[in-house]
């Protein structure tokens, strides 16, 4: 059985189909984030910090670190501040500190800047995921000898040289070229976790079966884990999340392992613990009886994140358990 290990300083997560679900906590983004973006051009973490320990919090047991950002203000004292190549990587070796300070969860490496996916995966504790590997020649050149290099596992997007394609017959191939290429480096296809890429409903009719179409042939003849960005199946739909919530637990029973989104949503990440319980990966309800505790916070009042929080100070307090290698 296909298992992807990713480690921080003392836990472990392991992505597997045998495996709860793996939410991929996705905030730690400044990318569409004005604020957040001109919160960091000034030094400023604090948002980042508090981002992370309310994912953590809320369910998320890896953080996605993207280090996406130009500094527009600080451009006239040094142009290469519009470059995110001059830019991330720097970022990210801060951002990686810092939310480690703050939580002890596994890290996902996020940036299309290779230097700022070397100084991330310099920065980080343990094993973390990296993303992202694409079929563009010059990606798999570039990256593949930094998985190999730093022995950790890799998010394979499958988009080529020729763009993304709406046939997912083309994205199998690029995602089994890309499986293919990594093996000629020495990297097993278990540290090969797999983007098949989420088209948006609105735009696609088909998009919804084409991406659990994907994940089975993907688990099934690749023999590989599958991630994706959850709420693009929703882009541009009112009620956003309510779709998401119905494509979550479709793609995991299809065989999707992870998925990288935003845990501070009380209806999706419902739909995630209802759907490790229903494919029996939450050993007699624990997790789901637990959960429930926090929506019936909820229903009393509280906010999903405080509910969530609290419950987790709580747990602190009483020793909470560290989470189980494999």
């Amino acid at each position: 059985m296909t298992r992807t290990v990713i480690e921080s300083k003392t836990k472990t997560v392991t992505i597997g189909f045998d495996e709860p679900f793996c939410v991929i906590g996705e905030r730690i983004n400044p990318t569409g984030r004005k604020k957040l973006a001109a919160e960091l051009e000034m030094d400023d973490f604090s948002t980042v910090e508090r981002d992370a320990i309310e994912q953590v919090a809320c369910g998320a047991t890896v953080l996605d670190v993207n280090s996406g950002a130009v500094f527009t203000n600080k451009m006239a004292e040094d142009p290469r501040y519009a470059d995110n190549n001059f830019v991330e990587p720097m970022l990210m070796k801060q951002l990686v500190e810092k939310v480690q300070a703050v939580v002890d969860v596994p890290l996902c490496i996020d940036s299309s800047v290779p230097g700022a996916l070397e100084n991330g995966l310099e920065m980080a504790e343990g094993r973390p995921l990296l993303n992202s590997v694409t079929g563009e020649e010059e990606r798999l050149e570039l990256v593949l000898p930094l998985v190999k290099k730093y022995n950790v596992p890799v998010v394979a997007i499958s988009n080529d040289d020729t763009g993304i394609s709406e046939d997912p017959e083309v994205r199998f191939a690029v995602a089994k070229k890309i499986v293919e290429r990594a093996a000629d480096f020495g990297i097993p296809a278990h540290d090969i976790v797999v983007d098949p890429l989420v088209m948006p409903i609105g735009a696609m009719a088909t998009a919804g079966h084409q991406v659990f179409t994907l994940v089975r042939r993907l688990r099934d003849e690749l023999g590989v884990n599958t991630t994706c960005g959850a709420s693009n199946i929703s882009f541009g739909l009112p009620h956003r999340h309510g779709v998401n919530a119905a494509f979550l637990p479709m793609a995991i029973c299809a065989g999707m392992t992870s998925a990288i989104m935003n845990p501070v949503r009380a209806v999706e990440m419902e739909a995630i613990r209802a759907a490790n319980l229903l494919m029996n990966h939450d050993p007699n309800g624990g997790a789901w009886i637990g959960f429930s505790r926090i929506l019936d916070a909820v229903e009393e009042g509280a906010s999903f994140a405080e509910a969530s929080q609290a419950a987790a100070s709580a747990g602190a307090g009483r020793g909470g358990r560290r989470r189980r290698r494999a």
